[in-house]
């Protein structure tokens, strides 16, 4: 049987490690990774080889030659341009005349291919796909499998909202020939998200198989160091050169050492590697060959590259340094930096946590780096939470962050784009949207500054005007000196999944466009924006009508920039409104609203009701005309009762996680529900598809679409008051006639590393309930229905239960949690007795 090593990838990720060698290239314990996966494949039988290249393709082909050197006879198939993972199999298909096995040539692995293939032949695979289950599935795709171990259902990458299983695709296929039947030699073509998938459509059979033994992917710095960690405590078997020494030190041919008790296991050093007298070569130091290691120097946790020279007294701990650098006396290099190739570190500077030095690069003399050269300055790992990027200004989110998140979007779009930003009032705001304008422009995008405007009139002007993208800088609730930059793409709907990860990767990569001196965005204050909302905005109400009913209302404006735009649409409509909290200068810290003023003021003034909007003007919360708080969730039924109560028709989205008492509410009208996954972005985007008419969440957001598609605050006042108008009751006497909701939600703490597994067991152990994969899990029997849903942003699972009474919900809520509990606890059986059959509620 022939081998297909796939070996064309760039590594973007490892840079600057893979700067200028491919990611196959990468060393592990003094070979390259793809040298370990050929010795591999030789040890399991396999003779003849071919493998792909794509990027830097003869810097792999130079150091293989024809194989003979490993008793392999290896042949190479070049793309000239990027065919994708399937495509490059397909351009060697004229050598590919029987089963043949596929392979990567950048994941460390000692699996039993002799096992799959006789896994393949047993059951007469088309293809059958290599699974591995791992702790985090989000960078793999997620592959699930019946009883008989035959594919059911692929996910590529997903969120996790998505993690049903934590069993992924390794990327070893064993593969009959005619699936290259089915590749389009015109475009690139993917084995996991496209072919696999046809395959499974048209009925093919496709299994999967377990793999025993090691494998781990090298995509990331961290990844890479944790593969050479886990040689040195032979969690991988590898050919590991050299003579093994006191059971955990290999020592190469040639090596020069005073000492050898100066190296602590476990260890590696390669061939005619030098190390001086009182040097220390501490554990978990990988020496490539020709590495030089001077007097009172010490490397530790640390892989060094071939070549590299290190000074006197220097002292490298959890670093990687690639070939042929030069670090002088005295330097400092922490954990988790990385350093390319040929890099000259001048005497007594230090290299601070994180930072990367690219190839080719010279740091002065005593300098202290920071920052990353030549890029700009070190991130966290994770850019966007919740629907945004919030920080504290000038600790978590500083100028230098801001202009790199914006020229991180300015990349992503097209050059001569035009982007419309906006404000909150407070002097922090307007120091992020400022370096938001900067960093936009510095990448050729033009922007319309809208300076102090409600986000609802950005989405406004995005939708109406046919711009590229919109952003808004605001303080959150909860805490008033967080800040939050919120990014929406046309017609004006949240952050979608596809562009986010555009910005983070451009963000993280450091890699951004730069327009020369006459291609600088310019930037631009359109006038009467909020004027053209507030038009709009009147167009689609019965003015006449709620200018009949004569409303008095109480308003707390929350210190939102809608104090600019509900005097252009209540003045019309003929609302008289008692306002608080309506304007902020912009000095010092403004404390959040809270709805007992309101309430009181509504009590005090009359009022037909109170409403408190929150400080991005997006959510609102309801007071009766007896001055009663009425719930978000209570408020979200409301519109709805409302809406199917007036005869509107369409389709209206609310998340999975909402009551059912939505569905009861509007049986028998026009109205029809889609629900949509839990979150923001999801909700924007179902509510801007065609015939729907209204989205809302239990939060207090409400969408209106034929204006914006997005939470609107004073969008959604007028629409209430234009309803109230129609139905002519008290809000209260319409809240008493609402069914009462019995949804409950808890949360249960959950290490990011068992997530994948608590989502698989859960689905396992739940298999026989009718199941919804829309976003997590959720499962239904007779008493109701329990769901499972992984926070993206925070360690814990939340639970949310229903059934026909609020004990009962709870009964379902506490039963779920117990489950995911014992999982996280590693009481797996106990789980499984906590889920099974229901019984009778009582």
């Amino acid at each position: 049987m022939k081998a297909v090593v796939m070996a064309g990838g760039e590594g973007t990720r490892l840079r600057p490690l893979t700067s200028n060698q491919p990611k196959p290239m990468v060393p592990v314990v003094g070979k390259p990774c793809i040298e370990h996966v050929l010795e591999l494949l030789r040890f399991h039988g396999f003779e003849e080889v071919v493998i792909t290249l794509a990027f830097m393709p003869q810097a792999i082909r130079a150091y293989f030659g024809d194989g003979a050197s490993l008793g392999l006879q290896i042949d190479y198939s070049v793309e000239e341009q990027p065919r994708g993972t399937a495509g490059s199999v397909r351009l060697a298909g004229a050598r590919l005349d029987d089963t043949f096995l596929v392979i990567s040539g950048d994941a460390l692995c000692d699996v039993d291919l002799d096992a799959l293939v006789d896994t393949h032949r047993r059951r007469g695979a088309a293809a059958t796909i290599g699974l591995k289950p791992v702790d985090n599935p989000l960078e793999f795709g997620i592959v699930v499998t019946d009883d008989d171990g035959r594919v059911e259902r692929f996910l590529e990458k997903p969120s996790w909202g998505q993690v049903f299983s934590d069993t992924i695709n390794t990327g070893i296929y064993v593969l009959e020939p005619e699936v290259l039947r089915h590749i389009p030699g015109d475009r690139p073509f993917d084995f996991s998200k496209e072919l696999f998938p046809l395959l499974l459509e048209m009925g093919r059979p496709i299994y999967g198989h377990v793999l025993d033994g090691y494998w781990q992917d090298i995509g990331t710095i961290e990844q890479f160091r944790q593969a050479n960690f886990d040689a040195l405590d032979e969690r991988v078997r590898l050919d590991v050169p050299g003579l093994r020494l006191r059971g955990n030190v290999w020592v190469g041919d040639g090596v020069a050492v005073d000492a050898v008790e100066n190296i602590a296991g476990p260890a590696f050093v390669g061939n005619n590697c030098r190390i001086a007298g009182d040097a220390q070569v501490g554990p978990y130091a990988v020496l490539a060959p020709g590495v030089t290691v001077r007097e009172h120097a010490r490397v530790e946790r640390s892989i060094i590259d071939a070549a590299t020279y290190i000074g006197r007294s220097a002292v490298i701990e959890g670093a990687i340094v690639g070939r042929a650098c030069d670090v002088r006396d005295h330097v400092r290099v922490h954990e988790g930096a990385a350093i390319g190739d040929e890099v000259t570190i001048g005497a007594e500077a230090s290299v601070l946590p994180g930072v990367r030095i690219y190839p080719f690069k010279e740091v002065e003399t005593g300098a202290q780096i920071y920052e990353s050269i030549v890029w700009e300055s070190r991130a966290t790992n994770r850019l966007f939470a919740h629907d945004g990027v919030r920080g504290l200004v000038n600790v978590d989110l500083t100028p230098e962050t801001a202009v790199r998140v914006a020229a991180a979007l300015g990349t992503a779009l097209d050059r001569g784009a035009r982007v419309v930003a906006s404000r909150d009032a407070a002097d922090a705001c307007r120091m992020v949207q400022r370096a938001l304008v900067a960093g936009l422009t510095s990448t050729g995008v033009h922007v319309a500054d809208l300076r102090v405007s409600p986000a609802a009139v950005t989405r406004h002007v995005l939708k109406t005007q046919g711009l590229a993208a919109g952003v808004h800088v605001g303080q959150t609730s909860g805490d008033p000196e967080l800040v939050e930059i919120r990014i929406f793409e046309p017609p004006g709907i949240q952050l979608t999944p596809g562009l986010q990860k555009e910005i983070e990767k451009h963000f993280t990569r450091r890699e951004l466009r730069r327009a020369a001196f006459a291609e600088v965005g310019d930037t631009t204050y359109p006038a009467r924006v909020r004027e053209s909302y507030a038009h709009d905005l009147l167009d689609t109400l019965d003015a006449a009508v709620v200018s009949a009913r004569g409303f008095r209302i109480a308003l707390d404006v929350g210190y939102s920039a809608a104090s600019f735009t509900l005097p252009l649409v209540l003045g019309p409509l003929g609302v008289e409104a008692v306002t608080i909290n309506a304007f902020f200068s912009g000095a010092g810290v403004a404390a959040d609203p809270v709805p007992a003023a309101a309430e009181r003021l509504v009590s005090a003034v009359g009022a037909d009701l109170g409403v408190v909007l929150d400080r991005a003007a997006e959510r609102l919360l309801l007071i009766d005309e007896h001055g009663r708080e009425v719930s978000p969730e209570r408020t979200l039924l409301l519109f709805v009762h409302l809406l199917a109560a007036a005869g509107r028709t369409g389709a209206i989205a609310v998340p999975v996680t909402a009551t059912d008492a939505i569905d009861r509410i509007v049986a028998g009208s026009g109205l029809r529900v889609v629900r949509t996954p839990h979150s923001l972005s999801a909700l924007t985007r179902a509510a801007a598809a065609e015939g729907v008419i209204f989205g809302g969440a239990p939060t207090g957001g409400f969408v209106f679409p034929d204006i914006v598609p997005g939470y609107d605050g004073v969008g959604a006042l007028c629409r209430l008051l234009e309803l109230l108008a129609v139905a002519g009751r008290p809000v209260s006497e319409l809240v008493a006639r609402l069914p009462e909701p019995t949804l409950v939600r808890v949360s249960v703490p959950c290490p990011w590393a068992r997530r994948g597994l608590v989502m698989r067991l859960l689905g396992e152990q739940l298999a026989e309930r009718t199941l919804d994969l829309m976003d997590g899990i959720k499962a239904f029997d007779e008493r109701g229905w329990a769901q499972a849903l992984p926070d993206p942003d925070e360690p814990v699972v939340h639970v949310f239960a229903e059934s026909a009474t609020r004990a009962g919900s709870e009964a379902l809520a506490q039963e779920l949690a117990a489950a995911v509990e014992a999982i996280v606890q590693g009481e797996t059986a106990a789980a499984s007795n906590r889920v099974e059959a229901p019984q009778a509620s009582s």
